[in-house]
């Protein structure tokens, strides 16, 4: 019987041989083959993976220093641009200083200039009050030497025969002293 098996055996290989033949050979290749894959690995390990990984690490690292780079420069923006903003505003009051500074010297020309013209016009009219005061006093003259000459003439006519020069001269003095000043300023 078992020489039966054996032969059911050997027959049923030939007709069905085996999907996966478990001999000598095939552990002996598979252990070679694990072995080798191992040292391939390790040594593709060293050549390929430490590399990129050196170079992945350097690629982070160079990251990781423009992210830092990029942040102080932010920093340094925000500063300057705070510093810009405060300078404006300087420029701004100065500006409004300076604005202001205009507008009161201006104001203070105007009120120069007004004073100014003022002066000018009380000058003015004192020198009209004055011309005024002398023709007056002109016109005042004219008129004393008008009635002294109509006096005069009609003194003259009257007395003409009678009177010597000296009295004529002493009547028309004391006609005048008599009409006085206001007489004449009036």
């Amino acid at each position: 019987m078992i020489t039966f098996d054996l032969d059911m055996l050997l027959a049923a290989q030939v007709q069905f041989p085996r999907m996966f033949g478990l001999d000598v050979q095939l552990i002996h290749d598979s252990i070679f083959l694990a072995i080798n894959v191992f040292i391939l690995f390790t040594f593709l390990s060293f050549l390929l993976f430490n590399p990129v990984r050196d170079m992945l690490n350097k690629r982070r690292e160079k990251i990781q220093s423009d992210i830092e780079t990029a942040g102080k420069n932010k920093e340094d923006a925000i500063a300057l641009k705070a510093e810009y903003e405060a300078k404006l505003r300087e420029i701004d009051k100065e500006a409004e200083k300076i604005l202001s500074e205009a507008r009161k010297k201006a104001l203070k020309r105007e009120e120069d200039i007004v004073n100014e013209a003022r002066e000018e016009a009380n000058r003015i009219l004192e020198r009209a009050h004055s011309e005024v005061v002398l023709e007056q006093k002109r016109a005042v003259d004219e008129m004393k030497k008008e009635m002294i000459r109509i006096a005069s003439a009609m003194a003259g006519r009257v007395v003409a025969q009678s009177m010597d020069v000296k009295i004529q001269d002493t009547l028309i003095e004391e006609t005048l002293k008599e009409m006085g000043e206001s007489t004449w300023q009036n």
